[in-house]
């Protein structure tokens, strides 16, 4: 694993980019550096400043969010000009901001989107529901694939919804079963559902054909690396986030615990390739993993430790043993599970955590010399605070855990508003 995660390091280091200038070259090594020192727990240059930004690069552009996620030029005016006002050390993504129009296609029914369910100006929602039914577990664990086709998508896009007409694709085993097979495959709405398919597809790429080049632009001439090329969750997040929702999860914790953790898993192979093949794809060794229902408050330690903790482990052992670094968006607070996520059997510089409420100083005395960790600094205070007081508070956050290295500063929650002379 050591050699396999230096090998990636190596190749994101050394990406073939048609850099704008020497200098752009020499600050994106340097960053990349810079990071790789923090997650072997060195000391590096400077403490790396990376945030994790939401929607605010649209505002700050002068646009609203769902002009930047219909509208291809104004998106990439607004990001360039936010990455190149604000040089952080880790890429503003153009991508992060999601493609309107392919969710229009395909009637998206789990989230609202500005313009779609929420102002122009603001973020996405989430749209909690039972898009998998208590009585599925059995469906999913014994086919995933097939249950997400047939079952979970039609009811997460309207536009899929005719596909769970279809039958099982294990169907068509020999030459006599093929055409039985594809029956359902020449229904008329279920043409129609892959004929929207299609054009979404198509939408995709119209969409990321735009983003690309913004993105590149921006690595190019400010030499900032794009961190995340990688997106995983932890099996709980997958089933309770999307799927069963969160009231229906916490309900399965005590209804069908045994269906729960099967599920999770079986969940667990298909988490960790998801990451794996993402960071091949991208050359870039972190996988972003965002932690939202382990988090204090959603359930006792006790809880955590069976129902949350063994897949997510499994997950993160998954993706250190294929050489790639999990980044771990830890939101709300973690303070109550710090002894259980130091966890011996996960390697000593092999995981970054970025933190929203957790105490950093106890986060310092459980994760230091263990895990990169980082975050904290406050959202409310970023949009409310004055420019001293961000000052203050991140020279002490510094002061307090950052001395030795092995330390990211980033703000806690997702920037979507700020106040830029704080940023």
């Amino acid at each position: 694993p050591t050699e396999k995660r230096e090998a990636r390091f190596n190749s994101w280091m050394s990406l073939e980019i048609d850099f704008a200038t020497p200098d752009a070259a020499q600050a994106y090594r340097q960053r990349i550096q810079m990071i790789k020192d923090v997650t072997d727990l060195k000391q590096p240059e400077r403490v790396p400043v990376i945030p994790w930004f939401g929607v605010y690069p649209a505002e700050y552009g002068g646009i609203t969010v769902q002009e930047a996620m219909y509208d291809y030029d104004k998106l990439g005016a607004a990001f360039k000009k936010f990455n190149a006002d604000f040089l952080p050390d880790g890429l503003a993504s153009a991508a992060l901001m999601g493609p309107g129009k392919v969710f229009d296609m395909l009637d998206y029914k789990i989230y609202n989107w500005p313009g779609h369910g929420t102002p122009p100006d603001t973020s996405y929602q989430c749209v909690e529901g039972e898009y998998m039914l208590a009585d599925e577990y059995d469906q999913l664990i014994n086919d995933p694939s097939g249950y997400f086709m047939r079952t979970y998508l039609p009811r997460a896009f309207g536009a899929l919804a005719p596909w769970q007409m279809l039958g099982p694709f294990t169907d068509i085993i020999e030459l006599p079963f093929v055409g039985l097979g594809l029956i359902p495959v020449g229904i008329p709405p279920v043409q129609e559902a892959f004929k929207t398919y299609i054009e979404a597809g198509q939408a995709v790429m119209e969409w990321i054909s735009a983003v690309g080049p913004i993105d590149g632009a921006s690595i190019a001439t400010l030499g900032l690396p794009n961190i995340i090329g990688s997106f995983t969750k932890a099996p709980f997040d997958i089933i309770g986030d999307t799927m069963r929702g969160t009231r229906a999860i916490m309900l399965d914790m005590y209804r069908r615990p045994g269906k729960l953790i099967e599920a999770m898993e079986r969940i667990v192979p298909i988490a960790i390739e998801m990451g794996v093949r993402y960071a091949t794809v991208s050359d870039t060794p972190m996988v972003f993993i965002p932690l939202h229902k382990g988090a204090d408050g959603f359930m006792s330690n006790k809880d955590f430790e069976k129902f949350y903790w063994p897949t997510f482990k499994a997950v993160l052992l998954g993706l250190i043993d294929n050489g790639t670094v999990p980044y771990l968006f830890v939101e709300g607070g973690y303070n109550q599970r710090l002894d259980i996520i130091t966890d011996p059997d996960i390697p000593a510089g092999s995981t970054i955590w970025l933190f929203d409420h957790t105490d950093m100083r106890e986060a310092k005395k459980k994760l230091g010399g263990w895990a990169c960790f980082g975050g904290n600094v406050p959202g409310s205070m970023m949009k409310a605070g004055t420019p001293q007081e961000i000052e203050t508070y991140v020279k002490q956050l510094i002061d307090d855990v950052a001395q030795d290295g092995g330390y990211i500063l980033a703000n806690g929650a997702v920037m979507d508003d700020t106040n830029p002379a704080n940023l």
